[in-house]
């Protein structure tokens, strides 16, 4: 299995972190020298490890901004 490779262009905010130090993050984030994207998944606290996550295009976001500002809390 080939390394994924990541830079983490800027880093945007954390929305959470669990009791075990992991935090729910979204950040611009290159992955293996591609253009970057949204990026919104858990991570470790020394950055080894990454949960399962979504990107999003700058367009994605901007639609998923769209939608949650509509959605009623």
């Amino acid at each position: 299995m080939s390394e994924i490779k990541y830079e983490i262009i800027k880093k945007m905010g954390v929305l959470s972190k669990s009791a075990s130090g992991w935090t729910k993050e979204i950040n611009l984030i290159s992955w293996n020298e591609e253009d970057a994207k949204y990026d919104l998944r858990e991570w470790s606290s020394d950055r080894k490890k990454r949960g399962k996550g979504v990107s999003l295009s700058k367009e994605e976001l901007l639609a998923l901004k769209e939608l949650l500002n509509r959605v009623e809390l």
